[in-house]
Order: structure tokens, then C-alpha cells, then sequence
């Protein structure tokens, strides 16, 4: 005799006519979650006539759910902070409470936060990175019946997983297209660590803008380092010391572009009087440098309170965001 195969939510899912994710959102009692008393009934009707094991008795109406953030590794000062307070404002506006695990990039302890998450309220994960990156989301995908959002992270094979990022592309794009329009037409690039796709989206960026200027990319103005102040300092130096030099220079963070003054201000270069520079993250930092420096603000504050939203409003469709960010313009490239 066949054994019957275990029913799971795309089943109950596509019976139902809805998303898996609504279904996971019903089955879960997720009591802040807008979707109509109609659609609710159907889900649980459909559950139960496929012989689903896993339908909970309703949620008491007192208390707060839960929307847990899970974090590879915890920021101390970092522009992604701002998504984690939109979120939990976010959150607190929905009457849920935000809570932040650090799992330390270590799948097997997520697993086991998200196991004890399954116990409780919770009416959503948000897998999470200060830092713009892909993840492995196959040892994600099976692991939990509660909705799972990525927040700064992704993974290519799963396109239709709901996923919210800075676009990094656009944003290097409109850097180097605001450096263009004050004049400048030999540009360096100064890029972060080259296993990071950041890294990569924001070179084609630069040469998407060069390209749409008519400008000519060239190899030896772009220097690879690895986001460290000393390194970007040796890169600025190299540049700088071409038989052309650069007239402008775009860093790929505001950190970065510490070292990047350091050394100009040693080759008696002066800023923005003999090369503008630009940057990236619009940090603290990028109005307390003299002079101060223009960078592109990271929308993670709207980023955040999106990703927060799509678990609270029950959305049906599979979503993927990417935005671009603001160019906050500073002493550093006007003359």
C-alpha cells in the first residue's frame, strides 16, 4: 500500500485559491494580520479536509504577538540600525513586539531560536544582515510554518521569497552620475571586499554611469581593498600618483573615505578645490569631516518598516524590494 505523503501548506495553499503565506499566517493564528473572517474559514476548511495536523486552537485576545528579528551578527553603530527601529516601531503600531536574536551566522542555533519561536506568539521571522548579502536560504526554507521575511539578504534561487534590500546597483549609479554633472570625467572607484556582491553591484553602477556619459571605463581607477581605512589610504595614494590622476573619487563607505582624506590631505591635494569625493552609507561621520561629504543615504529606515508590514498586513503575493537611497550632497563635491 502507497504511504499517503504528508499534506503541507502549498497544498492546503493551492486548494484554497491563496498564498502560502496567508495559509501559514492563518494556520498560526496570527491575530494583528488584516485578512478577511472569509478567507480565514476557507483556509482552516481546506486544512482540515486534507488532514493537516498542525491547526491551533485560537490565540486569547489579551497580549502582544511577536516579530522576531534574526540577525547573523548584532551592529554597533551601523546606518542599518535605523531599519531595526522602523521596524520596531513598525511592529508597535500593529501591536506586536519586536525582538532581535543574534545567531552568530550560525544556522543550527537560528534553527533552534526559531524551533522556540514556534511555541510562542510569533507572527513572523525576519531573517536579517547589517550587511548587504546573499545567504543560503535552503536551510530556511522547510524549517518553520511562520512567515519568513529577508531583510538586507537574499538568495537568487528563491526569487519569490519576500526579500527587501538597498539597490545597490542605482545607488552607485546616481553617485557617480551627480559627480559627472559637477564636471568631473576621470573618476576613481575605490570598491570593498570583491567576494561582496555589494561590491560588485556598485562597480557596475559606476561603469552603467560612465557608459551613459560616454566616458570611458578605465581599469586603472578602480583599486579593490578590503573596507579598511589603511587599505583605502594606499588605494587613494596609487590613484592619485597615476601619470593622469583621478579629478573625482567615489568610496565604497563613509569609513573608508577617512583613509581616503588622510591621504590626500599628506599629497597636499585639496578637497573639493582639486578632486571631489563621494561615498556611500551617509553615516554620522559624512557631516562631521571637513569638508563634509557627500554620500547616499541607505533607505533601510523604510526598508525596515516594509518588511515588518508585509508579515502584519498578511500580504498574499510573493514581493522583492530593492530601493535606491537619497544622495545627500555635501561640501565635498561642490566648488
Amino acid at each position: 500500500m502507497e504511504k499517503k505523503s504528508k499534506v503541507t501548506m502549498t497544498d492546503i495553499a493551492r486548494e484554497a485559491g491563496v498564498s502560502q503565506a496567508a495559509v501559514s499566517l492563518i494556520l498560526n493564528n496570527a491575530q494583528s494580520i488584516k485578512l478577511s473572517e472569509e478567507t480565514r474559514q476557507r483556509v482552516i476548511t481546506v486544512a482540515q479536509r486534507l488532514g493537516y495536523k498542525k491547526i491551533p486552537a485560537p490565540h486569547k485576545a489579551e497580549g502582544q504577538e511577536e516579530i522576531a528579528v534574526l540577525m547573523n551578527v548584532m551592529p554597533s553603530y551601523d546606518p542599518f540600525v535605523d531599519a531595526l527601529s522602523q521596524a520596531r516601531d513598525a511592529a508597535w503600531r500593529h501591536d506586536a513586539l519586536l525582538t532581535i536574536y543574534d545567531y552568530g551566522d550560525d544556522s543550527e542555533l537560528a534553527l533552534r531560536i526559531i524551533k522556540q519561536l514556534e511555541q510562542r506568539r510569533c507572527a513572523g521571522i525576519i531573517l536579517a544582515s547589517p550587511i548587504t548579502s546573499a545567504i543560503d536560504f535552503s536551510v530556511f526554507e522547510h524549517c518553520t510554518s511562520l512567515p519568513l521575511v529577508l531583510l538586507n539578504v537574499y538568495d537568487g534561487a528563491y526569487p519569490l521569497q519576500p526579500t527587501f534590500l538597498p539597490d545597490d546597483y542605482a545607488n552607485a549609479l546616481q553617485v557617480t552620475r551627480h559627480l559627472i554633472d559637477q564636471g568631473a570625467r576621470r573618476i576613481a572607484h575605490i570598491t570593498g571586499d570583491e567576494w561582496m556582491d555589494a561590491s560588485h553591484q556598485r562597480l557596475a553602477g559606476y561603469k552603467a554611469a560612465l557608459e551613459k556619459a560616454a566616458l570611458p571605463f578605465e581599469e586603472e581607477l578602480v583599486v579593490k581593498t578590503n573596507w579598511q581605512i589603511d587599505e583605502t589610504q594606499r588605494a587613494t595614494c596609487q590613484v592619485m600618483q597615476l601619470p593622469s590622476p583621478p579629478d573625482a573619487i567615489f568610496c565604497s563607505s563613509d569609513w573608508m573615505t577617512l583613509g581616503c582624506y588622510q591621504a590626500l590631505a599628506q599629497l597636499g591635494i585639496k578637497v573639493p578645490q582639486q578632486v571631489l569625493v563621494a561615498s556611500y552609507d551617509d553615516q554620522r561621520i559624512a557631516d562631521q569631516l571637513t569638508p563634509k561629504l557627500t554620500s547616499v543615504q541607505l533607505p533601510y529606515t523604510e526598508l525596515g518598516r516594509m518588511a515588518v508590514e508585509y508579515i502584519c498586513q498578511g500580504e498574499d503575493n510573493a514581493t522583492r524590494v530593492t530601493m535606491a537611497g537619497k544622495l545627500k550632497i555635501r561640501g565635498s563635491t561642490q566648488r
